[in-house]
């Protein structure tokens, strides 16, 4: 394990995050909120960090091996979700959050999860509003970079089995082999998405403030707003409609933006599975909504009934956590319905939370395999994507991934439920921030600043054992990483 190359590109990240904090500084200035103290303190903290980590490894310039590649992932979204804490304790309008509260809104917003311990958002200086928007957009950047380009190097996360099953012109039109060049093909992208974003949020009458807020946490699927009431504030539906265009986009492999875009072709869209499976879903999952909503009377138009039941399915399936109604207490088994979508999550290689497609389609092709075992025991069956046979590797991987998501949600359930919560907070809590989601049901259907410092912490280490992809931070456990 080499140390001396791990401390130096920590440090390098430390030093390069700590100039994030110009442009909050920047609105405080433009603003007049009184707020730049703050940033200043907090970035001479950040740099100095930084520096301190860089300067004695500076020189430093041996390979990396793969232990290095886990220890650096991991140690970057731990370190950067707490570092990132440091505003917060230190704007006086928010004297009363503690640690815990002013890490879990970090975190929260880095893992684009978007649950918040912030009430009052509408009465907040404009520095740290913008603050918590920019964090959702360069914790949606960090996670397509990690996503598409690092962990598949490390041999885990869903891009492992994506890149390797995908069929089609995925096949032939990789990313650009080279990290750095993958790395800026994919900011190209994100940028191009939220400039586009925010152009159209203004368009739709947003100002260019809000515009820009929102098309970062939109983007980045993450759920953060500038006010307490969330898009709902804005009871516009072009706002809304143009909000689950940029969701879905955002929730799409990234990679399929990559070969669409630049072979300027939409049919790539349609030729990707994870795309048609997913649209599918939310078609579905919209209609059974709309169904009860009107069954139930809670909405007697149907469109008035389309209108809410889109937005919420959409928003929660890929685990943005946007509201402009309180789905918890929509009738009969709706709540649960919504929450439970979040599991599906989003395509993988994109900046949403939850299980993934594509695993979700190769456990579903692996249980009809096992049926057809059974009607013919001596067949061999292979599974396949499109024309490209699954190696028995990916599916051993997607088994060993699917034991350790549902031992952990049921681990960190039992335990948040252990500080004191009733079980319906307990689960949904965990369920809202394992998938990054952001609000729950109970306690946590609107924020979390009900919630004790003991269950903020638990619920700050499921948000980032999820977006490391269960695996990324489980190694660094297990006595046998540390043996070699």
């Amino acid at each position: 394990m080499q140390l001396s190359i791990i401390q130096k590109i920590l440090g390098m990240l430390l030093i390069a995050f700590s100039i994030t904090l110009i442009p909050p500084m920047l609105v405080s200035l433009g603003y007049q909120d009184d707020c730049i103290h703050a940033f200043l303190v907090a970035f001479a903290a950040m740099f100095g960090l930084g520096f301190l980590f860089w300067f004695p490894a500076r020189k430093s310039n041996t390979e990396l091996h793969l232990h290095d590649g886990f220890l650096i992932t991991a140690i970057f979204w731990i370190v950067f979700g707490v570092i990132g804490a440091l505003p917060f304790l230190f704007i006086i309008e928010l004297e009363n959050l503690t640690l815990a509260q002013s890490v879990f809104e970090a975190v929260s917003g880095f893992t684009t999860t978007g649950a918040t311990v912030i009430v009052g958002l509408d009465e907040l200086p404009k520095s740290i509003l913008y603050y918590r928007q920019q964090l959702h957009w360069l914790g949606g950047l960090g996670i397509i970079v990690l996503a598409v380009a690092v962990l598949p190097i490390l041999g885990i996360g869903g891009m492992q089995l994506y890149k390797a099953e995908t069929p089609g012109p995925m096949r032939d039109d990789k990313l650009t082999p080279r990290l750095e060049h993958t790395a800026k093909a994919l900011l190209y992208i994100y940028i191009t998405l939220t400039v586009s974003c925010a152009i159209a949020y203004w368009l739709a009458g947003m100002d260019w403030f809000d515009a820009i807020g929102h098309s970062y946490s939109t983007v980045a699927t993450g759920g953060f707003s500038t006010h307490d009431a969330s898009i709902g504030y804005f009871n516009s539906v072009p706002i809304e409609i143009i909000s689950m265009i940029f969701i879905i986009l955002g929730s799409l492999n990234f990679t399929v933006h990559f070969v669409a875009w630049r072979k300027l072709e939409l049919s790539h869209y349609l030729q990707d599975i994870q795309a048609r499976v997913f649209i599918y879903i939310i078609l579905v999952l919209i209609s059974i909504t709309i169904f009860v909503l009107l069954w139930t009377k809670e909405y007697l138009s149907f469109w008035t009934a389309l209108r809410y039941a889109s937005f919420e399915v959409i928003s929660i399936i890929s685990s943005t956590g946007y509201g402009i109604a309180d789905f918890s207490e929509w009738p009969l088994f709706l709540p649960v319905l919504i929450l439970g979508s979040g599991f599906i999550g989003g395509c993988v290689g994109s900046t949403a939370g939850g299980f993934r497609i594509i695993r979700f389609i190769l456990l579903y092709k692996q249980a009809l395999r096992e049926i057809m075992r059974l009607i013919h025991p001596n067949a061999i069956i292979a599974i396949k994507i499109g024309n490209k046979k699954v190696s028995d590797q990916i599916t051993e991987a997607v088994w060993g991934f699917t034991f350790l998501y549902i031992a952990s949600y049921v681990f960190l359930s039992l335990l948040f439920m252990a500080t004191g919560v009733d079980a319906l907070t307990a689960f949904s809590g965990i369920a809202a921030t394992f998938n990054m989601t952001g609000p729950g049901l109970g306690k946590v259907a609107a924020n979390y600043s009900e919630i004790s410092d003991a269950g903020l912490w638990i619920m700050s280490f499921a948000m980032l054992l999820a977006r490391l992809e269960i695996f990324t931070l489980l190694v660094l456990l297990t006595p046998a990483f540390w043996r070699r």
